[in-house]
């Protein structure tokens, strides 16, 4: 195993929801090699992530050489993906594929700024797989997991920064104290968005009971 191999970050489980949101960009050292991480508003950084949902468009919207852009919808947003000549592996796969198809993607957050100043994130993968709706809504389930873990991390140290007898010994998260910071959105935003993912998967479930009736 390569030491970039063991050094990798882990990949976090996200919606788009707090993915799109999360527009703040940050280095931890002025290494020119220190890894960007993009800030979640439900406090953590991410350096990678993975995501699944429905490669819903693909387009080469290159100029002198291909580069796919792909649209992935997940149960509260959407995901924008750009692969060219650096993501062959990935570009392939959106070159292919007929949308709709069910996808998981491992990837970085990217942030551009457009012309009026707006700040989007985007999704440069390192990888692109076609999978089935099973995998599909396995990783719903666990991404709604995993962002109230977040959601419950954050609201447990905001309770304890309001705790006037306990501002002493409160303990600390550098990222929650970033996330309120840099962000106007409450957490409580990205607990209904796992409420609404996990609603939909009981959607499709009667949905497909109510087909083989």
């Amino acid at each position: 195993m390569s030491q970039s191999e063991l050094t990798r970050e882990v990949a976090r489980r996200v919606f788009a929801s707090e993915f799109n949101d999360s527009t703040y960009a940050f280095k931890e050292s002025d290494d020119e090699r220190a890894p960007n991480y993009a800030l979640l508003p439900t406090g953590d950084r991410a350096n990678r992530v993975f995501v699944s949902g429905t490669l819903t468009e693909t387009e080469d919207v290159g100029e002198e050489s291909e580069y796919w852009r792909g649209r992935v919808v997940d149960p509260t947003g959407t995901f924008f993906v750009y692969a060219g000549q650096y993501q062959p592996e990935a570009a392939s796969v959106l070159r292919e594929t007929e949308p709709p198809a069910y996808v998981s993607i491992v990837g970085k957050p990217r942030t551009y700024e457009t012309d009026d100043g707006t700040i989007n994130v985007s999704l440069r993968p390192e990888s692109i797989s076609v999978v089935d709706d099973e995998t599909r809504d396995r990783w719903v389930v666990e991404t709604a997991e995993r962002t109230l873990d977040r959601i419950e991390a954050f609201e447990a140290w905001e309770s304890e920064q309001e705790a006037p007898e306990s501002a002493s010994t409160a303990p600390t998260n550098e990222y929650a104290q970033m996330a309120r910071e840099q962000y106007d959105s409450p957490v409580v935003n990205y607990r209904n968005d796992v409420i609404q993912a996990l609603e939909s998967l009981e959607t499709i479930g009667n949905d497909d009971a109510e087909a083989t009736v």
